[in-house]
């Protein structure tokens, strides 16, 4: 009898294993965060500028929020309702605003000219 519950244990072990080895894959997956998209303005120095640009940037089609970091001279642009803004519009919004963006990345490149759509 012992010899016949062993090769049963032997599955049950080999089983159990795998089925952890899934739950612990499905729960280390990434959650997918909202698109958003990155532009670098090395002459953004201060908060009035960054709200002249924010102001121009809420004008682009898809954009949702934008948030401004005075010290990385960078502002992000989260999208809204999973639309993608041109990076094209994006880039013009910071010209409209006064400012020369040097790069922008986000869900459709890297750009460091203004780019072409």
């Amino acid at each position: 009898m012992r010899s016949s519950k062993v090769p049963f244990l032997i599955a049950a072990a080999v089983l159990l294993s795998g089925m952890s080895i899934g739950i612990q894959t499905q729960a280390q997956s990434p959650v997918p965060k909202a698109a958003s998209t990155t532009i670098t303005v090395p002459s953004m120095h201060c908060m009035g500028c960054a709200k002249k640009m924010a102001g121009e940037l809420y004008k682009v089609q898809g954009a949702g929020q934008v948030l401004a970091n005075v010290e990385a001279t960078t502002v992000t642009v989260r999208t809204k309702d999973k639309e993608v803004p041109s990076p094209r519009a994006l880039w013009e919004a910071v010209e409209r605003a006064g400012y020369q963006p040097t790069r922008l990345e986000g869900p459709s490149g890297v750009f460091t000219s203004k780019p072409k759509s």
